[in-house]
């Protein structure tokens, strides 16, 4: 079977829309558990009944890995409110852009968010994409790319390739943060605010597709909250039919204004087959607070 650049195996569990996520297990006041296994749903894990004789639909870029601690000793225990925290990273106003909004604004907000995504490769052999947070470099990508080891490297627009470090990961939301040095060819992106993506409305997914750096597609918000398994949990995720294929893992899901609302990182396909319009982003609320205890303990 061969292995698809950043979305990682065509494995399963098979795809069952699912049950909402449990409520996390009781810890500490004010935190949270994000890696705690759930679990076993006999209900989630029956595969669906298919109209078309031989069609399977899989979730495609979920590599589970056992592990209880990230690079660095995190452990995976993350604060729920981080609103106080110095490394708390900016939001911005990120509603749907007006009524009548033209294409040729779309071409601008491409230029712009093309400039602070980045190619990632690991020694491994995976690939994939990802995200400058901020001015420090901080760069979010998938925890799949980069859990089976090795050296990391990034590679801009400008398509110069360099070292970059794993500050850490989480598996059980499969986001990681690397750190490279100051760049003048990388700009970070504003992130948005969960609460603003409306169903309808207009995104840009940027990413690696097959090594294909800096692939811009278009597409629609097709749901939001919808209940999937990422990084082997079930989450909430935001469903969209902009063309994710193999590569796009870890880049930006982005509105018409040019700011994240997601992190690319799965897809739905037939028999391994590559994108049908159905892709799916973890939620940028949860991708940003996530990176900043990270980053905070890195």
């Amino acid at each position: 079977m061969n292995v698809l650049p950043g979305l990682g195996k065509p494995r399963g569990p098979e795809f069952v829309p699912g049950k909402p996520p449990p409520a996390p297990p009781p810890g500490p006041p004010g935190q949270r558990d994000w890696t705690s296994p759930s679990p076993p749903d006999p209900a989630n894990d029956r595969p669906p009944a298919v109209p078309n004789r031989g069609a399977r639909v899989l979730i495609t870029g979920l590599l589970i890995v056992a592990t209880s601690a990230g690079v660095g000793g995190l452990a995976g225990r993350y604060a729920a409110d981080s609103a106080d925290d110095p490394a708390g990273l900016p939001r911005v106003a990120s509603g749907p852009a007006p009524p009548g909004t033209a294409s040729g604004d779309l071409v601008g907000v491409a230029d712009r968010v093309r400039q602070g995504v980045v190619s990632v490769r690991a020694s491994s052999g995976a690939s994939g994409a990802g995200f400058v947070i901020d001015d420090r470099q901080h760069i979010i990508t998938n925890d799949h790319i980069v859990a089976g080891g090795g050296s990391m490297s990034v590679t801009g627009q400008d398509g110069r390739r360099i070292g970059a470090e794993v500050i850490g990961r989480d598996p059980g939301t499969d986001i990681a943060v690397l750190r490279v040095s100051p760049s003048s060819a990388l700009r970070s992106l504003d992130l948005g605010n969960s609460t603003d993506v409306r169903v309808g409305e207009r995104v840009l997914a940027v990413g690696s597709p097959l090594g294909l750096s800096g692939t811009v597609t278009s597409g629609i918000v097709s749901a939001v909250e919808r209940q999937v398994r990422l990084g082997g949990n079930p989450q909430t995720a935001v469903q969209t039919d902009a063309s994710i294929n193999p590569g796009n893992s870890g880049g930006p899901l982005v509105n018409a204004r040019g700011a994240v609302i997601g992190v690319n990182t799965a897809i739905a396909t037939f028999e391994g087959r590559g994108s049908i319009g159905i892709g799916f982003a973890i939620p940028v609320d949860r991708a940003a607070d996530v990176a900043e205890q990270i980053i905070a303990n890195g």
